[in-house]
């Protein structure tokens, strides 16, 4: 179900991605990913994916919340999943993945910035246990207007 990824992954996570930017708030960025950008990822950091029919149809990912090394142990994650596979446990699948190989690289705590119009996110992220910390008043922007960021965070 969850396994991960490769570089051959790189083209379906990057057109799952890029329907996330064009269409939604949950990622203030405006800036496709192209295969390659999301191949130089792989290389660099955790990488899930869920697929479905040879198509990807999830993934979650994580690096460093803050640069320096002050901060690293504490990982920003991203987790994505397509409309039409939602409802299946894939969220979950992948997060929890995600978190079991960043518990065993000595990660202390994950953070989720998540869109404050996302109640969706939030809501799935509190029934894996993330902790609301924060809520950042109109910090992005996207689609002609502005948008709170809401921080959560889990121990590991």
């Amino acid at each position: 179900m969850v396994s991960a990824a490769t570089p051959d992954d790189a083209g379906g996570i990057a057109a799952l991605w890029n329907v996330v930017i064009r269409d939604t708030a949950s990622t203030f960025t405006t800036v496709e990913k192209t295969a390659a950008d999301v191949a130089g990822a792989i290389a660099r950091q955790p990488f899930f994916v869920a697929r479905s029919g040879g198509r990807v149809t999830g993934f979650a990912t994580a690096f460093q919340f803050r640069s320096g090394p002050g901060y690293v142990h504490t990982l920003e994650h991203s987790i994505h999943v397509a409309d039409d596979a939602k409802g299946r446990g894939l969220g979950r699948a992948l997060l929890t993945r995600l978190e079991d190989h960043a518990r065993t690289a000595g990660t202390h705590s994950l953070i989720a910035a998540i869109s404050g119009e996302n109640a969706d996110g939030i809501a799935f992220h509190a029934t894996l246990g993330y902790t609301r910390i924060a809520r950042l008043p109109q910090v992005g922007w996207k689609f002609g207007r502005w948008h709170d960021l809401v921080l959560m965070q889990k121990f590991l």
